[in-house]
């Protein structure tokens, strides 16, 4: 039976904007509460189907100590993991993603979409090939890191892209939490991005840049679609998650999350 403690109830009120869906999970949620959902028993806040065919243990696992520590509002952070048997439905691309579970409306208005991200040395992703991360199946905003298809050579970057222009770029630190806000407003058509280190608070670091801004509300891809750019690579590559949830305007800019 599917535990409905496995993340924090909705809806519940942030500091800021109110929260339509979390993604936040709490001190009881575990790896085999994913399995419990398939088409036929959409329960939980996350749809889990692209994967590879091991076990959901070797491409997830929940921690406290995968989440931001100045997360507050989160318990547990999540690993989520490519290998060299993540290939999904027959295609050639390594993936591993979670998408949300929900009823409600993530697809107008003045929304905000919040995930902090970190790598470690240890399974570090590969900078030789492409990486597509935190998408919207139109890709009309998404993270990307390493060498982009076509290029060559490695590449460190970590690239926040709108219809896959770069807008803004860093490089890639292990052990360095990554935290942002895709600041979309689905009427204006426009999508910013706020952006911090660590405990800072978020700051708006690209204001609305035009977008074919759309979302059927169930295909923001939380998690990495890596290229084949040419070759392949067998080796994990870790992914650590925390602080997933999505408001409405006004954002909330501190890193503890909702209230």
């Amino acid at each position: 039976m599917w535990s409905l403690a496995w993340v924090v109830a909705l809806p519940i009120a942030a500091e800021a904007g109110e929260v339509l869906w979390s993604g936040l999970f709490n001190a009881s949620a575990t790896v085999a509460d994913f399995d419990e959902w398939s088409w036929s028993n959409q329960v939980g806040a996350w749809q889990w189907y692209i994967h590879g065919n091991a076990s959901t243990e070797e491409y997830l696992g929940l921690s406290p100590d995968h989440k931001n520590p100045a997360d507050t509002s989160d318990e547990q952070g999540i690993r989520i993991t490519i290998d060299g048997t993540s290939f999904w439905n027959g295609q050639t691309m390594e993936r591993s993603e979670i998408i949300p579970q929900t009823t409600a409306d993530l697809g107008s208005g003045h929304l905000f979409y919040h995930f902090s991200l970190k790598t470690e040395d240890t399974n570090a992703p590969n900078p030789g090939f492409e990486h597509q991360i935190a998408f919207f199946e139109s890709h009309f905003t998404e993270l990307k890191y390493g060498t982009l298809s076509g290029a060559s050579g490695d590449d460190n970057t970590l690239r926040w892209c709108v219809g896959g222009v770069s807008q803004w770029e860093t490089d890639l630190e292990a052990g360095e939490w990554y935290n942002f806000a895709y600041d979309i407003d689905f009427d204006a058509q426009t999508v910013g991005l706020w952006a911090s280190n660590g405990s800072n608070n978020l700051t708006q670091v690209v204001s609305a840049v035009n977008a074919s801004t759309s979302t059927n509300s169930a295909d923001w891809h939380v998690g990495e679609l890596r290229l084949e750019n040419g070759g392949l690579d067998a080796a994990a590559e870790d992914w650590f998650w925390s602080g997933i949830f999505v408001e409405q305007a006004p954002i909330t800019a501190g890193i503890a999350g909702p209230a």
